[in-house]
């Protein structure tokens, strides 16, 4: 194997890895004085020309000329008569530069070179893709998806560089076959020996943050500027936007005209409900904006124990408790306030209060059933079993336990 063949196989596989030039060069100078400095101990003496372009590498060794007889290594020193041969004019002290030939270097010593070269490459390409996407942390990615397993998808990027895609990151509805385009964010990079793993996520606030921006001149511009997002992946998500200038509607400019902007977003997000609301430090009206669609009567805020008691009429009650609880638990997430619910008007005089069931239903449960906002037996009745499952910490034995008393006071 000669030079040009050696570096001709190294720039093919520079071109696959886009490895820029000056970096494979420099490469292939430290691997070749490495070798030099193994083979004569020192590599003082030698020059290595590394042209790229030509596929070429010259090596050349400095000699210095000394009287015939006394040469102790040829390595670095040359006899004057042969010195001589090469330039007639040579004296004794001076340098001889001779090109070294790759036959001198052995089979068994280039073959050993070229493995280096490989290796010293690919923890390059590593370390080169995980500073790229260190530096991406929190960026929309596009991929093509090229494998599908039970707990995680293989994504190809536009460099064929491996990222993934876990269940756990995906949004539940989410389907992918092998050879579809799939957008997330990159949500970390792991070194797993010695090898970048890249994740990535859709159910992240941050990706429902870069689909705003994609979608929102404003808020790419900063015009607009979103304050706190929280998700329930898939199910429903809420925006708190704020515009510092008065003369942008930040609510009306994220939704766009009948929905443009937004309906974007949600069929990224698999028909997940957004909620845009106007940020505002008043907390009072933050609780209020982030309960709708649901109309408050009032609300008394406890800051010490950041907890809001919300009295609602009992038509709004379901509205601001939503499906599965996912309003009421976003809202709590967006103003930093655990929320208790209560009726609040009118009460039906056939409905029953749940203290009044003390005696046959433990406090803590009836504690549980009044922070999803179920005061009275037939405001858990009408939730069903499905759904308190959901809202809460109870098992299934304890609600069918809580419905066969309740239904029995009915009776």
């Amino acid at each position: 194997m000669n030079s040009i063949e050696l570096v001709d196989s190294f720039l093919e596989f520079k071109d696959l890895k886009n490895i820029d030039k000056q970096t494979m060069q420099h490469i292939l100078e430290d691997v070749f004085r490495a070798m030099f400095k193994k083979k004569f101990e020192t590599d003082e003496h030698i020059d290595i020309i590394v042209n790229i372009d030509k596929g070429d590498v010259q090596i050349f060794l400095n000699k210095e000329i000394v009287d015939d007889g006394e040469v102790e290594d040829p390595n670095v020193e040359i006899a004057y008569s042969d010195a001589i041969k090469i330039e007639p004019d040579f004296e004794i002290g001076e340098e001889v530069t001779e090109e070294f030939k790759f036959a001198d270097f052995g089979r068994r010593n280039i073959l050993s070179l070229r493995q280096n070269l490989i290796s010293r490459i690919l923890e390059l390409e590593k370390d080169q893709l995980y500073k790229k996407y260190k530096e991406r942390v929190g960026e929309i990615v596009t991929g093509e998806v090229y494998q599908v397993w039970k707990k995680e998808i293989l994504v190809m990027d536009d460099d064929q560089n491996e990222l993934l895609l876990p269940k756990s990151e995906q949004i539940p509805a989410d389907f992918f076959k092998k050879g579809e385009t799939v957008r997330a964010v990159v949500s970390k990079v792991d070194m797993r020996n010695s090898t970048p793993v890249i994740i990535l996520s859709r159910t992240a606030p941050e990706f429902l943050e870069r689909l705003f921006e994609l979608e929102v001149p404003e808020v790419f511009d900063g015009l607009i500027t979103i304050k706190k997002i929280v998700r329930e992946p898939g199910e429903r998500a809420k925006v708190a936007v704020e515009s510092y200038d008065d003369r942008v509607d930040p609510v009306g400019a994220c939704v766009g005209m009948k929905g443009s902007r937004i309906h974007g977003i949600v069929r990224e997000l698999r028909n997940e409900n957004i909620d845009v609301i106007n940020y505002t430090s008043n907390n009072q009206l933050l609780i209020q904006r982030a309960l709708s669609p649901a109309k408050i009567s009032s609300l008394d805020i406890n800051e010490e124990e950041k907890r809001v008691k919300v009295y609602l009429k009992p038509d709004q009650v379901s509205l601001a408790i939503g499906k599965g609880g996912n309003n009421i638990k976003l809202a709590g997430k967006l103003c930093g306030y655990d929320i208790d619910v209560y009726r609040d008007g009118e009460i039906d005089i056939e409905d029953v209060d749940l203290e009044e069931f003390v005696d046959e239903i433990d406090s803590w449960i009836i504690d549980e059933l009044k922070a999803i906002g179920c005061d009275t037996a037939k405001s858990v009745l009408e939730i069903g079993v499905e759904d308190l499952l959901k809202r809460t910490d109870l098992e299934k034995e304890t609600i069918d336990e809580i419905f066969r008393i309740l239904k029995a006071e009915f009776e």
